[in-house]
């Protein structure tokens, strides 16, 4: 294994650090400022068409791809690097076009999309016209058994009608968004991973009904995470991605890298609150000394910066492997960087927050907004219970084959 950064990566890097210290870090505040649940749908801040135009002046743009037709062809270690780099701002993989669940929503796309799908929907996507987000988790069932999905996609001549409730769909509130990726039953009878299917579902479809915008923590963000119903809706057989009961095959090509470029954003999160960790206790003073002269501060950093590296080198392991051996080559490790990144954030976050004392806890830092995101992302694509019940299952394998 090499995790060495190519010439490549190093250019791009230095690209996206001067990108992020010139342009995004300024924006934040005046980005948040003003939006509420509100608010959301009826305005697109006007700060991030502005960076997302700077983005592509700048070639920084849909990195995340590795399909050359429609992206620079980066690999997982690759962009690993740069998806780091953009998890230091809540803001900044959108404003590059690499933001989810667009990515994962155009990899399904590219790799399985038709040619007329490709045309309505990805290309959009790839020009930051429009958004997407995707419609799995419901309230009914516990979707961390995904096979439990209920929404219902019935045949009716050369269309599809669909019923269902779905919540945490992530960006459906987004001014520009325009479709639902939606994960339904249509072989209620098959085996339970050969029951569902992935169809396209345009967001303004009669019968599509937004019920509400779920805060998280108490946060929101532009497009939010909506609660969605679904009354017979009515779409064209021809917005079916992949074939009927595939739709768990293709989400599990989907989630691979989804998975890792959460990971990889929340290990630049954590860098950033070991960051702020530092400046803090360089510059705090209490009981006479400087915080950073005081043992216990000292452990904390020392720490974060050991679990952050470890972090790293996991996650970077589990992308080489997606590169070298696809997404059944890196299921183990894909599921440990799942469950070690945003704990590892999370605690780092909290250490932060601790140093910080009251402002820590305030809008002032952007620490209880980065710490709501990586608590969430315990959830995100299957919760760490999910995970741990893979990895045990993978290492109880191993044993008996070394018996």
């Amino acid at each position: 294994m090499d995790f060495a950064e190519t010439p490549r990566v190093r250019e791009l890097s230095e690209k996206v650090w001067r990108f992020m210290d010139e342009r995004i870090r300024p924006a934040e505040e005046e980005y948040w400022r003003g939006f509420s649940a509100e608010t959301i749908p009826q305005r697109i801040s006007p700060v991030m068409e502005e960076l997302k135009t700077e983005a592509r002046r700048r070639g920084l743009w849909n990195l995340f791809l590795p399909d050359k037709r429609f992206g620079p062809g980066l690999t997982n270690l690759e962009y690993g690097a740069l998806a780091e780099i953009m998890g230091w701002s809540a803001i900044a993989s959108e404003a590059m076009n690499c933001s989810a669940p667009d990515t994962g929503n155009m990899e399904v796309l590219a790799q399985f999309g038709t040619p007329e799908q490709h045309e309505t929907w990805l290309t959009p996507l790839l020009a930051g016209e429009i958004r997407s987000c995707i419609g799995m988790t419901e309230p009914e069932v516990a979707s961390s058994d995904p096979t439990q999905l209920a929404t219902r996609i019935d045949r009716d001549g050369d269309d599809y009608v669909i019923n269902g409730h779905k919540w945490f769909t992530s960006g459906a509130a987004h001014p520009n968004a325009t479709v639902i990726l939606l994960i339904g039953v249509t072989h209620p009878d098959a085996e339970r991973h050969a029951r569902h299917t992935m169809v396209l579902v345009p967001i303004d479809a009669p019968g599509v009904t937004i019920v509400r915008q779920l805060k998280v923590f108490g946060f929101d963000d532009p497009g939010s995470h909506c609660e969605i119903l679904l009354e017979n809706v009515r779409v064209p057989q021809s917005n079916r991605i992949g074939d009927e009961g595939t739709a768990f095959m293709i989400a599990q090509a989907r989630l691979g890298p989804g998975r890792l470029h959460h990971c990889m954003r929340l290990i630049g999160a954590a860098e950033r609150a070991l960051s702020l960790m530092c400046e803090r206790a360089k510059s705090r003073t209490a009981f006479g000394k400087r915080l950073a002269e005081q043992g216990v501060v000292r452990e904390q950093i020392a720490k974060s910066r050991i679990e952050i590296e470890q972090a790293r080198l996991l996650c970077q392991k589990a992308a080489w492997l997606l590169d070298t051996q696809g997404s059944l080559g890196a299921r183990f490790e894909i599921s440990a960087i799942k469950v070690v990144a945003p704990n590892v954030a999370q605690t780092v976050i909290d250490r932060a927050i601790q140093v910080f004392g009251g402002a820590g806890v305030s809008q002032d830092l952007p620490l209880t907004q980065m710490f709501a995101y990586a608590r969430s992302a315990r959830f995100m694509d299957g919760p760490d219970e999910v995970h741990y019940s893979i990895i045990g299952r993978e290492e109880l394998k191993r044993e008996e084959g070394r018996a």
